[in-house]
């Protein structure tokens, strides 16, 4: 009897990191529910091209920032679970969903502060507590944080701080969780060419090439980089890694 495929949940899986991570993983047999905010017709796409790669995959909408909206979602996800994998739990869930306000400290305003809280820790907090009954022991949580935690960039104060959160909340659910034997860990990423921020390490040659120059593989790291590690951290035999923080930057201010 052939065994039931891995599921992963990926947040913000349709464009960026997210879109990348569904795709490697389809590629390692693993099946994926991604959310998106808005973007419905990415989402599809990436399901497509999911599918295209011989995994199966289900996009529902989510809003990571309302967490009034979590019960139904939850709900949604059940359903699909059992539509689709004939299921009532998933094996990986990876909080990737996020937005980012380059600002200066002391431009930065309550109104920016509260959007970033909302979406990074709040939102990643009580989503992950809603989902806990589905997600099957053994499994697996990755929170997505940022090289942004260990150095420092003028611009990023409030950004970072929320990161800084999800890295202390990784360690405390590693613990809470760890009964259930399922490991959690922070992966965190440095500049990456994507749209993120404004895509100003992609768009911007000049950018770029202080990124590359502060790196220690030479260059600004790429989705690939990331997906790549990403599957590898859940599809490997990592398991008894938990409560760790594992950057993933090239070497980016060493």
């Amino acid at each position: 009897m052939t065994p039931s495929p891995k599921i992963a949940l990926i947040t913000g899986g349709s464009r960026g990191l997210g879109r990348n991570t569904a795709l490697h993983l389809a590629k390692s047999g693993i099946d994926t529910v991604l959310t998106y905010r808005a973007s419905e017709d990415e989402a599809k796409q990436v399901v497509a091209e999911v599918e295209a790669l011989g995994a199966r995959a289900v996009a529902l909408q989510l809003d990571t920032a309302d967490t009034a909206g979590f019960p139904a979602f939850t709900a949604a996800l059940q359903t699909a679970l059992q539509q689709t994998w004939q299921r009532e739990n998933f094996d990986f869930l990876v909080n990737n969903a996020g937005t980012g306000i380059h600002r200066p400290f002391a431009e930065t305003t309550e109104a920016d502060f509260d959007q970033l809280m909302n979406v990074h820790v709040k939102g990643v907090f009580f989503l992950t507590q809603h989902l806990l009954p589905l997600i099957a022991d053994g499994g697996r949580i990755l929170n997505v944080s940022s090289g942004l935690t260990r150095f420092s960039l003028p611009g990023y104060s409030a950004y970072a701080t929320m990161k800084g959160a999800v890295e202390v909340l990784t360690r405390y659910l590693a613990k809470e969780l760890g009964a259930r034997h399922i490991a959690v860990n922070t992966l965190a990423p440095g500049a990456i060419e994507t749209d993120f921020g404004g895509g100003a390490v992609r768009d911007n040659p000049e950018v770029n090439k202080v990124v590359a120059a502060m790196t220690a593989m030479g260059r600004a790291g790429l989705p690939d980089d990331i997906g790549g590690a990403v599957t590898a951290l859940l599809s490997g035999n990592t398991g008894w890694m938990t409560g760790q923080r594992i950057e993933v930057s090239g070497g980016q201010n060493l």
